[in-house]
């Protein structure tokens, strides 16, 4: 099914998404996208719903077709200082003020933004499933981002953040037990209590040397 082209067809809105909110390492990143009224992709829609072949091959398409876009990052460092949900709502506020063109109306994925930018917004839960815009910034946060992730595993390959973009998979934390935290990583995150499946191994173990 198509996503809606419009949130309403009066002001020029453009559409904004975060990526990487929930991981362990790496800066967290925005998009802010302003499409043409007339702009239609029947493949456009939630990041986490597209193949990354495909997600690669649309972030060209909205690059080539979108009146204005821009995407912004904010680092680990200052995710620590602030928490990652005021990280997200500046990224997104730095996104937004970079585009080429003031958007009228700003839609927001999620149901929370907060910013000092004046311009209305609306949040949508699931928006970026709904609104063509908001897919497309989630689309260009997600693929920049995974683009910064992959440039950073070849400096730090035993974390295999090309694979794992920073997210907190069971490779990522035993790398990190092994490793210990680099300065990419979110230092205010929780690196422990192990994951279940570390903890259930490690009782295995005990009981069989207590027996």
């Amino acid at each position: 099914m198509m996503l809606e082209v419009r949130f309403q067809y009066e002001l020029l809105e453009c559409g904004c998404d975060e990526a990487g909110r929930g991981c362990l390492a790496g800066p967290v990143f925005a998009a802010a996208v302003i499409l043409p009224i007339d702009f239609r992709h029947p493949e456009l829609d939630d990041s986490k719903k597209i193949v990354e072949p495909k997600r690669n091959e649309l972030r060209e398409i909205i690059e080539a077709n979108a009146l204005a876009f821009a995407v912004a990052s904010v680092t680990p460092k200052e995710i620590d200082q602030i928490n990652i949900l005021n990280a997200s709502f500046l990224a997104m506020t730095k996104a937004i003020k970079n585009l080429s063109i003031a958007p009228e109306l700003i839609l927001v994925d999620g149901n929370r933004f907060k910013s000092k930018i004046k311009t209305p917004h609306r949040c949508i839960i699931k928006g970026d499933s709904k609104f063509l815009s908001i897919a497309a910034a989630s689309i260009l946060a997600k693929t920049y981002r995974d683009d910064y992730m992959k440039k950073l595993d070849k400096r730090f390959p035993h974390f295999n953040w090309r694979q794992n973009k920073g997210y907190p998979t069971l490779e990522h934390r035993k790398a990190i037990e092994v490793h210990g935290i680099t300065n990419h990583h979110r230092h205010s995150f929780r690196m422990s209590p192990k994951p279940k499946e570390i903890d259930s191994k490690l009782t295995d173990l005990k009981l069989k040397k207590s027996r």
